[in-house]
């Protein structure tokens, strides 16, 4: 029982991270009007302050929260995966939790450094978005700019379903493509990105829903 509750929570997970995905495309997409690049300090700054509350619960909703229902998923998938192939899904596990720390720091760091320059910014605009550039370089470089651990998660625990026919050809053939397309990031491409992002949305989905309404008994 606690292994098909824990299979179907993780699927939950999974769709919540879905969900997430969507959110955060239609927010930073369609409703959010960022200033013209080259617009100035100052219009930049105006921009944060007038949408901190937004920003700040929209960075932890995508980066925090997400890594947290990441980590569960992450345990769910391994202790699915982990009789057909004990030591490759512990390997998948360690990038999938690899990826939920980088997740959540990168929030973190985008939350604290919103804060920050907000407070910089009442006395030295200039100033304040040099640190905000600083600080983007940074929460980028962890988890919004480039999605090779999490491709690496994806493609492993992809392979390793195929081999062991755990779920549908279909999804395993879909997840070994999100995988690779999550390493190409790091390429400075935002195809990539923006192919990596699309393609984990139905993927979250489908997997979560696999694993909800197919929890699987472990076996021992």
């Amino acid at each position: 029982m606690e292994a098909k509750r824990i299979q179907k929570i993780g699927g939950i997970c999974a769709i919540l991270e879905a969900f997430i995905y969507i959110a955060a495309f239609i927010v930073y997409g369609g409703i959010l009007v960022y200033p013209e690049v080259n617009s100035g300090a100052i219009e930049e700054l105006n921009f944060l302050s007038n949408n901190y509350i937004i920003l700040s619960v929209l960075n932890f909703v995508s980066y925090v929260l997400f890594g947290i229902l990441l980590a569960v998923l992450v345990l769910a998938i391994h202790q699915r995966l982990k009789n057909d192939a004990p030591n490759f899904s512990r390997l998948a596990s360690i990038f999938g939790i690899i990826w939920v720390g980088l997740v959540i720091a990168s929030g973190m760091i985008t939350n604290i450094g919103l804060t920050s320059i907000l407070e910089i910014g009442a006395t030295d605009p200039e100033q304040a978005m040099q640190i905000w550039n600083s600080v983007s370089i940074v929460s980028e470089g962890l988890g919004g700019g480039n999605e090779i651990v999490g491709g690496i998660w994806v493609l492993f625990i992809s392979i390793i379903a195929l081999k062991g026919r755990l779920f549908s050809t279909a999804l395993h053939t879909l997840g070994i493509f999100v995988g690779v397309a999550g390493i190409l990031t790091v390429y400075p491409l935002t195809i990539f990105t923006e192919i990596f992002g699309i393609t984990q949305i139905i993927w979250f989905l489908w997997i979560g829903i696999v694993m909800i309404r197919k929890p699987m008994i472990l076996k021992h």
